[in-house]
């Protein structure tokens, strides 16, 4: 299997070098080079990846956050002189976090996992695919799992390292330790939008909308603008 990848660095030579690495690799298909994440956005509108290696410290826009505000499924390997970043790294779910300068050998490393990973995920999605059209889905909060009823849900917010999934008829959120990605990856795209960066939303619960907000009940969800005209 060939992970189709980009590479992102503002540094000529660093840029350079990972191309290097990349074309070396037999696993890997380089798909473009970019000195700027602008561009990269551009591209990966119209061109997919599965993974994407990133620098952090750049003009424009910091490669933090670019992967924030990155809509692809798209895996990230950070690569970066900076070490005061690798707890966002994590944060934000990355692969690895490969500090300048490293060898190919660390690369090669950071990139095996990465294989190994997507190919897990794709093996898992063939294997899901009866489950990912079922009603319901299954999430761990206070030691227990819970089956919820997609129909029942009417937001998920994201807070932290815990999303929040707020139930019709239930005095109680239910809270658990995940992320909005890996949430939102389990929802049916038909029934449940991505509205802003910490809410997801039940299309077939929403009653009304006002001034770009979504209103449940008392609570008034922002629709951000980088996902209005989807919405």
């Amino acid at each position: 299997m060939k992970l189709s990848v980009i590479a992102i660095d503002d540094e000529p030579l660093a840029l350079q070098l990972v191309e290097g690495y990349i074309r070396k690799t037999p696993f890997l298909e380089l798909k473009g080079c970019f000195d700027n994440p602008l561009s990269a956005i551009e591209f990966l509108d119209d061109n997919p990846v599965q993974l994407i290696y990133l620098d952090i410290q750049m003009p424009d826009l910091m490669g933090t956050e670019f992967a924030r505000t990155l809509q692809a499924k798209a895996k990230i390997i950070f690569t970066t002189a900076y070490e005061k970043y690798a707890l966002e790294g994590f944060r934000l779910e990355a692969i690895d976090y490969l500090l300048k300068p490293f060898a190919y050998e660390e690369f090669l490393v950071a990139s095996h996992k990465a294989r190994k990973l997507i190919e897990l995920e794709q093996k898992s999605a063939n294997k899901n695919k009866i489950e990912a059209n079922t009603e319901f889905l299954f999430i761990k909060s206070d030691y227990k799992i819970r089956r919820i009823n997609f129909d029942d849900i009417l937001y998920i917010e994201g807070l932290k390292d815990y999303v929040k999934v707020v139930v019709e008829n239930d005095p109680k959120p239910i809270l658990s330790i995940s992320s909005m990605k890996a949430v939102e990856a389990k929802l049916p795209e038909s029934k449940f939008m991505r509205v802003h960066r910490s809410f997801i939303v039940n299309l077939e619960r929403i009653q009304t909308i006002e001034r770009s907000r979504i209103i449940f009940g008392s609570t008034y969800i922002p629709v951000s603008d980088q996902y209005k005209d989807k919405f």
